[in-house]
């Protein structure tokens, strides 16, 4: 690695503190790729809550309209045995993300920066930024160290 490309040129919020090496930084990045896999499907239960939700209300247009047509014991139907319906038994989509909320990614997200602060005093993104450093092109004004 040339000079210009040392981690003396991270800002120190993502300079691994003294002590801090090479493995301890591969597995903190480990575990932030982990919990940004987690954020990413906690975005996607989100997802299916809003999606769940605006088809329950597009089916109660539906409903309206098939009684409006004519189709009463049709509408009938599906008002007594979908509009509303548990998503799962006893759950409509906002409980199971509260539940996931509760039991799993607030746990996750305490307990890695627990982590993080125990083993490299809080910094986030050590081995980004390491792999950010490696990958620059010194000199090229898209590639500079700090915004």
């Amino acid at each position: 690695m040339s000079e210009e490309r040392t981690t003396r040129d991270l800002d120190p919020e993502h300079t691994p503190p003294d002590g801090v090496g090479d493995d301890l930084v591969e597995a903190l990045g480990t575990l932030s790729e982990a919990l940004e896999t987690v954020e990413r499907a906690r975005g996607r239960l989100y997802d299916f809550h809003q999606l769940t939700g605006g088809a329950d209300l597009t089916l109660g247009k539906a409903v309206d309209q098939l009684r409006r047509a004519g189709a009463a014991d049709e509408a009938d139907a599906l008002e007594r045995e979908i509009v509303g319906r548990n998503v799962l038994p006893g759950m409509w989509t906002f409980q199971i993300v509260e539940a996931y909320d509760d039991t799993y990614y607030r746990a996750f997200v305490d307990l890695e920066r627990q982590i993080r602060e125990r083993l490299a005093a809080g910094r986030r993104h050590l081995y980004e930024a390491r792999m950010k450093q490696d990958r620059r092109t010194p000199g090229h004004p898209d590639h500079t160290a700090h915004p």
